[in-house]
């Protein structure tokens, strides 16, 4: 595994989760109470002892930034690094990145100093975990010069990923890009016996996604991507190579989730906090990692709490309901709050902790008597006494106000803001 190098993209602009992503890179995302999105590919590398990683980033980065330098440091003993690549114009390239390929080029210089054999490239905004080094495996066992980490779908569900058609020896023969009709996945789909003979339960599952992990030989990738002008892996990089390379697949059966959306995410998050949840948190011999912040158990004062997580450091008010919910960290909740379905994403500090004075009477949390359902509180928010936030008229969207935004159905309490008593949505 010294020879294997990580690259984690970080993402565009992260438009479709705003307006979390509004001061903060995809990556940077708070996810399950206490992690980060960028912690689930870490953990993974680290997990797989892939201890050379370097991460992409283009927006809002300062929060990742500072994150990773917090949580991730290798002692002396251990030669490895993880680092953050920020998008950088240069004499050579004047643009910022321009989609997953164009920004593994732009990083090419540092991808040729490292003594590696091969490159694994990992998307930053998906939930899984898996052991690359079984996937690495089975990119040796078969020569392969690239290797795509594969996961059975229904056919119905094709329509949002990449597509491959694979050969009895799992040799990629054919790539398709986010396909619209049946028509367009004709030859596309999987025998489920060979399927099956990959030691995974089809269940009806036909076609091959991409999941967006990908393996190269170093050679390759870099021949590639220095004489050609391809911008992106799964449009132009495979559909290409498959004719004169040998492109395998590794088909994976575990968890996986797409955070892309605030949907995705919103429900992604609630499955966690869900008695036996798909993804699991708790396994002692693959930890999620994330930063060590050292603080108190939370203090519960007679509230009812049920099929919730609750983060560190928090304080929870007497007469307080949760229900189905996440609580990050630092979270102080009122006397006589009820959570429902909802995701409270704490804050940074205490109150005392404030970096600068507010003249802000509404202190940090969640004041009592409040009610809050089907929402997404982000970081540092100040909510008053008897605030309701609901989406009651069930809108889809809403345009972005001076408190809130509805998405995809959920309502969602920009980072920092402040709602005063009373109010209701």
């Amino acid at each position: 595994m010294e020879k294997v190098l990580a690259l984690i993209l970080g993402g565009g602009r992260g438009t479709r989760l705003y307006p979390l992503t509004k001061v903060r890179s995809k990556p940077a995302v708070p996810v399950a109470g206490k992690y980060r999105l960028i912690d689930i590919p870490l953990s993974n590398c680290i997990n797989s002892n892939i201890l050379k990683v370097y991460v992409l980033t283009q927006f809002n980065s300062m929060s990742l930034h500072r994150h990773i330098r917090s949580a991730y440091m290798f002692d002396i003993y251990r030669r490895g690094f993880i680092e953050i690549l920020a998008a950088e114009q240069t004499i050579d390239n004047p643009n910022w990145y321009q989609g997953t390929a164009d920004a593994v080029k732009k990083s090419m210089r540092y991808i040729e100093s490292n003594n590696v054999d091969y490159v694994i490239i990992l998307s930053g905004d998906q939930l899984y975990r898996m052991d690359f080094r079984e996937m690495l495996k089975v990119h040796i066992e078969n020569h392969a010069d690239a290797t795509i980490a594969s996961i059975p779908v229904l056919p119905r569900e094709a329509s949002g990923l990449g597509i491959m058609k694979v050969d009895d020896h799992g040799q990629v023969t054919g790539f398709l890009e986010k396909p619209k009709t049946e028509k367009e996945l004709e030859g596309f789909e999987t025998t489920q016996e060979w399927i099956a003979s990959r030691g995974v339960d089809p269940r009806g599952r036909s076609c091959l996604a991409s999941m967006g992990i990908y393996i190269f030989n170093k050679k390759l990738l870099v021949d590639v991507l220095s004489r050609t002008e391809y911008k992106d892996f799964g449009k132009e990089v495979f559909p290409a190579i498959i004719e004169r390379e040998k492109v395998h697949t590794y088909v994976f059966d575990g968890y996986w989730e797409d955070i892309g959306t605030i949907r995705s995410f919103f429900d992604a998050n609630l499955s966690l906090a869900k008695p036996n949840p798909p993804f699991e948190m708790f396994k002692p011999e693959s930890p999620i990692y994330t930063n060590a912040r050292f603080l108190p158990s939370t203090q519960v004062s007679g509230a009812t709490i049920s099929d919730s997580l609750v983060a560190d450091g928090c304080i929870i008010g007497k007469g307080a309901v949760i229900e189905n919910s996440v609580i990050g960290v630092r979270c102080k909740i009122g006397e006589n709050v009820t959570i429902r379905n909802s995701i409270i994403m704490g804050s940074d500090f205490y109150e005392y902790e404030a970096e600068s004075s507010t003249d802000c009477d509404i202190p940090l949390g969640i004041g009592q008597g409040s009610y809050i359902e089907n929402a997404i509180i982000d970081k540092n928010c100040r909510i008053g006494n008897s605030v309701r936030i609901m989406n009651a008229p069930h809108l889809e969207s809403q345009a972005e106000n001076d408190f809130c935004q509805i998405v995809d159905g959920i309502v969602v309490v920009q980072k920092a803001n402040v709602i005063p008593d009373g109010w209701v949505m």
